[in-house]
Order: structure tokens, then C-alpha cells, then sequence
């Protein structure tokens, strides 16, 4: 399984890397420095001891060397020590590692032997100095990476979480570094944007509540139009028409106004979502009367939702409406699922002016856009944000053989079989 991506662990990472490549860098001087020391100490040494004893030899005089190191000339040379090249050598014997320097003078072959050079131990301890110096390195710039890390990414998660759930107060305001800037700049940009949505709301709510007064004028006109007993039959149709254009003005003002509340200061009772698809589905066949349209509710698994029922009820006709109008022929079912509500029709699909509601991505073409979706695109947006209301989520899928499919899938929190 890929770990997640964290800031947090690339400023480790880094501080590893860079703790790694600077210790192998010095590891490398060290190693030439500990070799020419080498060089410097024994292989000068023994070049000296050489130079003092070869003449005493010559002349015949006694040769006394250091503790540590014996001159050997001529046949007195130790045999394993015999043939050797000349120069400075590491010559092991019988286990114990000797450095010799092979030379030859008037009088014959030498060697020059270091028994006991501490160079070896010393050099040991160097390195393992070193190795735990590299060890000891490592954490630190582990604890480093990660202490440095954590104190960096924690405010950033911490604004970011502040942010998600819509903090009055953010917190790094007071910062003068730059968290504190990208503090500021979101809690500018969030004061803005709860601005403009207070405004949008309050506009909504007002717009509604003026739509209200004319609605009910001409829904009660309309009303005593139709109770005249004598009232001549194409001004009662007309009326009738008028009625039920303003009951549905009505129905799409009270969702506007509840849309325009905030979630916990209206009523959410339980209701049963397959008795709200059956009436919708009912109420919708007058759409299809007199076309070759077969609208049918097929049933499924009954649950319920607590919701506002005029939400519920705007956002499953909505769905049916829009798919009556525009089914020229073919059927328009509506049936349930898991937890969902599925209205499939077989239209001519959704426009791709419409279809960047569900998908932004998709984009639309200017023309489309200019076109518009004959009115379809109102309603399908007034759905969606019923649903994020709600906390649903309202797909679009293509029907195989052509048409669509809506599906309104509510949160299983919100739900109740």
C-alpha cells in the first residue's frame, strides 16, 4: 500500500538525504586524510630508522633500534621477510600484520620492521569513531527532520481543519511570518465568501417572500375563475392552467425559503421517500397524456429520510417533470434503490450545456452554453442544491440505447429503513 503523501515526511526525507550526502563526503576526506596521516607516520618512520641503521651496519658499529622496530641485513633477514620489493609494505606473519620497508645498500639486501605500530588501533578507532559519529548523525537528522516538520506542518493542518469546518476565528493571525500572511489571506477570502452567501441568502429569502403576495393574488383569481358555475369553458381551462402554474410558482417559492434557512432551524421529520416517488409519479402522468410516453413507478426497497418534505418533494418531481418534457416517446420509470431514487427515461439525454452541473470538467461549448438547455438546466440546478442541502448527491449516467439516468443517493446517516 502507497503511504499517503505528507509535507511532513519530505522535510524528513530531506534532512536524511542532506545528513547522508554530507556524511559521506566527509567520509571520504577522512579516509584520504587517515591514509596520507598513515603514509606520513609509519612509512617516514621506518625510512628514517633505515637511514640511521644502514651506515652503523656498514661500519660495523652496533645498530640499536626503538622499541618496536628491528633492522635486518643480509642473511639475518627474517626468510618470510626475504625477496620482498622494495619500498613500504604490510607483510603479515604467522597472523600479526608488520609494516616493512624492503631497501638495498653497498652491502647487501635490508628490511626495516615496525613490530609494534599502533597505527592499526588507532586507525580502528578512528573509523569506528567515525561510524557511530554517521549513526549518531543520522538520528539527529532524523529527529531533526521530523521536529522541524511537525513544528512547520502543524499550523498548516491546524488552519487548514479551522478552514474545513468554518471557524469564526482562525487561528496564526498574529503571526508576522508568512503563515501569518496565508492566515489573513484566508480569513479575508472566508469573511468574503460568507458575505456574499449571507447576501445571496437574505436575497433569496426576500425574493421570496415578495413572490408570496402576487402568487396568492392570482392563485385566488384563479380559483374564483373556476368556482363560477357558468364560467365559459376555455377561460375556466385557461384558469385551470393559471392554477396550476402558480400552485407549482408557490411550491418552488417554499423551497426557495427553506433552502434560504439554515439546517437547524427548520423541521426535519421522517418521511417515506417511496410514498413521495409514487406521488410524484402519479401527479406527473397528465404530463405525458396524449404521447406515446409510458410513465410508471416501479417500486424497490422502502426507506425513509429525515427531511423536509417540500425539499424532498421538489427535488423527486423535479426529476420526473424533466423527464416527461423532454421524452418524446418510450417509457419514464422511476423506482428505488439502496437508499436511492432512480428516474431513467428514454429521451434524447441530457445537453452538454446541462451536463457541466454534474461534471464541471466537461466544460460546454460556446454554442451550447449561448443555446442554453430549453429550461432544463434551471431545474436539474435546483435539484442539485436540494441535495447538497440535504447532504445527497444527485448522478447522471447515460441509459444503454440512449436517454438518461438521475439518481438522488441520500447519506446513509440520514436514512431509516
Amino acid at each position: 500500500m502507497k503511504p499517503p503523501d505528507s509535507l511532513r515526511r519530505r522535510i524528513a526525507v530531506a534532512y536524511l538525504l542532506f545528513a547522508l550526502g554530507s556524511s559521506l563526503f566527509l567520509a571520504a576526506i577522512a579516509i584520504v586524510a587517515v591514509e596520507g596521516i598513515e603514509v606520513h607516520l609509519v612509512d617516514n618512520r621506518l625510512a628514517e630508522a633505515a637511514a640511521w641503521a644502514a651506515p652503523r651496519h656498514a661500519g660495523g658499529l652496533p645498530v640499536g633500534m626503538p622499541a618496536g622496530l628491528s633492522f635486518h641485513h643480509g642473511n639475518a633477514i627474517p626468510p618470510p621477510l626475504r625477496n620482498l620489493p622494495e619500498g613500504v609494505g604490510e607483510v603479515h606473519v604467522d597472523g600479526i600484520g608488520l609494516h616493512v620497508l624492503a631497501g638495498k645498500d653497498d652491502a647487501g639486501n635490508y628490511v626495516v620492521v615496525d613490530h609494534e605500530s599502533d597505527y592499526e588501533k588507532i586507525e580502528l578507532v578512528v573509523y569506528s569513531m567515525f561510524g557511530v559519529g554517521f549513526i549518531g548523525i543520522m538520528l539527529f537528522s532524523l529527529f531533526l527532520g521530523r521536529f522541524i516538520g511537525r513544528r512547520f506542518v502543524t499550523p498548516i493542518t491546524t488552519l487548514a481543519a479551522a478552514v474545513r469546518e468554518s471557524s469564526t476565528e482562525l487561528p496564526l493571525l498574529e503571526r508576522s511570518d508568512e503563515l501569518g500572511v496565508l492566515a489573513r489571506a484566508f480569513a479575508a477570502h472566508t469573511s468574503e465568501l460568507r458575505t456574499y452567501l449571507e447576501r445571496e441568502r437574505l436575497f433569496t429569502g426576500d425574493v421570496s417572500h415578495e413572490l408570496r403576495t402576487p402568487l396568492t393574488v392570482i392563485t385566488g383569481a384563479a380559483e374564483i375563475i373556476l368556482a363560477q358555475p357558468d364560467a365559459n369553458p376555455a377561460t375556466a381551462a385557461a384558469a385551470e392552467r393559471i392554477l396550476r402554474a402558480a400552485n407549482e410558482a408557490s411550491a418552488c417559492v417554499n423551497v426557495l425559503l427553506t433552502l434560504a434557512r439554515s439546517r437547524d432551524r427548520i423541521a426535519h421529520p421522517v418521511t417515506s421517500v417511496d410514498q413521495i416517488a409514487r406521488a410524484e409519479t402519479e401527479r406527473a402522468q397528465s404530463l405525458v397524456a396524449g404521447k406515446p410516453v409510458a410513465l410508471r413507478f416501479l417500486g424497490g426497497p422502502a426507506f425513509a429520510i429525515a427531511a423536509p418534505p417540500e425539499l424532498l418533494v421538489a427535488a423527486v418531481g423535479n426529476l420526473i417533470r424533466n423527464a416527461c418534457q423532454y421524452t418524446g416517446q418510450g417509457e419514464v420509470s422511476v423506482r428505488l434503490g439502496a437508499e436511492s431514487v432512480l428516474v431513467e427515461d428514454t429521451g434524447p439525454g441530457l445537453p452538454l450545456a446541462v451536463r457541466a452541473i454534474f461534471d464541471p470538467a466537461q466544460g460546454a461549448a460556446p454554442a451550447a452554453l449561448a443555446k442554453g438547455s430549453a429550461g432544463a438546466g434551471l431545474g436539474l440546478a435546483l435539484v442539485r442544491r436540494i441535495c447538497e442541502y440535504l447532504g445527497a448527491t444527485l448522478y447522471f449516467s447515460e441509459r444503454e440505447g440512449g436517454g438518461s439516468i438521475f439518481t438522488i443517493s441520500f447519506n446513509t446517516d440520514l436514512t431509516k429503513s
